[in-house]
């Protein structure tokens, strides 16, 4: 049997032929509502900029006022010289907000998941994740080493079963969940997550990337720290390049955590500090995020209406009370096919197809924004309706 890599373009021409393949759209614009594509003008559901802070003003101000004061590079890692006073800074806020000891900014969301589990547990110890978890929480499950076990979404008595198995083989027990899961935009059963932890002794883990500044009294999230404490959630891991509106995440927790992770996260350990300017920018956004509460009451008025006016027209969509409102389709040719209908009507909006979802559930990926407006929403329900007809269905 051959072991070269000639079979490259094979694979690509099967992705092809199955509609898996997946292209890049070049935009030529800043983020916003409207984004300029092809030299087109398309209405842009598909981001999850949720609260319209990408290209903010005063954060870009806040960007160009980091890059004169502290260049345009880290220079290094965090533990070499790349750990500047913007970046603590930045995490004596996101500490604060999240009403937690401490907290330690990541180059990414990817990278944070990666390293805290690896960190946490290894082969003598087992991670328990909901089905759906996003890609980086699978990921840094599977390569920890770690006995790995899915639990049936959002599913606690599977998950307390599952957790009853593990007990008795002895280590620790990771439990972990998206805090809003990003294909079907419904939220983790948390406060029954916090319980059966509890009484298995199991640490418990939350991705709130998309939950994090859109969720909760001044954006706390889906871990309110009026409600759960570091122990009852001791992991939380939160993103910035979505409602915050620039780049990079964070974990908090109790200082023990975190010294931990900065002692052996290799994913942050090993990398470059991301350029101090940005958590200056990050810090203005959250001055904007915990204020400006408009922002939040306004996703939440367009949410209602979508959900009104695509009821009226039999739409089907998933029972979602967050900016993430997928309508499902079901096979990978069709939704390609609506993407491409809708991009022809001036909305660009995402076909999400396996391995990203389950298949069968193929699915319009709709986000909303504050920058939306309400005839933006009658108008993007008009064209579902003119090209899914009533063929579209939700499943759960």
């Amino acid at each position: 049997m051959s072991r070269s890599f000639a079979d490259i373009q094979a694979r690509l021409d099967r992705l092809e032929q199955r509609s898996m393949y997946r292209r890049r759209k070049v935009v030529e614009s800043p983020q916003g509502r409207e984004l300029l594509v092809d030299g087109r003008r398309l209405l842009n559901f598909c981001s999850n900029d949720y609260l319209g802070l990408a290209n903010d003003p005063r954060i870009r101000a806040a960007f160009k006022a980091g890059v004169d004061r502290w260049g345009v590079g880290a220079g290094a890692s965090h533990l070499v010289c790349g750990h500047t006073a913007a970046h603590h800074e930045l995490e004596d806020r996101l500490a604060d907000i999240t009403g937690r000891p401490r907290a330690l900014f990541f180059s990414s969301g990817y990278a944070a998941n990666l390293g805290v589990i690896n960190a946490l547990v290894g082969k003598h110890d087992c991670v328990l994740e909901d089905r759906l978890n996003h890609a980086s929480l699978l990921d840094g499950g599977w390569i920890s080493r770690a006995r790995f076990e899915w639990y049936e979404h959002g599913c606690v008595d599977d998950l307390d079963n599952r957790l009853a198995d593990v007990t008795a083989d002895g280590g620790r027990q990771l439990v972990i969940s998206d805090g809003v899961f990003s294909m079907d935009g419904d939220r983790c059963p948390l406060e029954a997550l916090v319980r059966v932890a509890g009484q298995r002794d199991a640490w418990l883990m939350i991705d709130d990337a998309h939950g994090f500044g859109v969720i909760g009294k001044r954006g706390v999230g889906s871990v309110d720290p009026a409600s759960f404490d570091t122990q009852q959630v001791p992991v939380l891991m939160a993103t910035l390049g979505k409602a915050i509106g620039t780049s990079g995440a964070f974990v908090s927790g109790d200082d023990s955590l975190i010294e931990y992770l900065i002692q052996r996260a290799r994913n942050y350990i090993y990398t470059t500090a991301l350029p101090a300017a940005l958590a200056a920018a990050t810090l203005k956004s959250l001055e904007i995020v915990t204020r400006e509460h408009w922002r939040r009451e306004k996703l939440d008025e367009l949410i209602r209406r979508f959900h009104r006016a695509a009821g009226e027209l039999g739409i089907a969509v998933l029972p979602s009370d967050t900016p993430i409102q997928p309508v499902v389709v079901g096979d990978a040719v069709a939704v390609l096919t609506a993407s491409q209908a809708l991009e022809e009507r001036g909305f660009m909006i995402t076909a999400i197809r396996p391995p990203t979802v389950p298949v069968g559930t193929s699915r319009l990926r709709i986000t909303l924004t504050a920058e939306h407006t309400h005839e933006d929403i009658d108008k993007l329900v008009t064209a579902l309706g003119e090209v899914l007809g009533s063929s579209a269905s939700a499943t759960g």
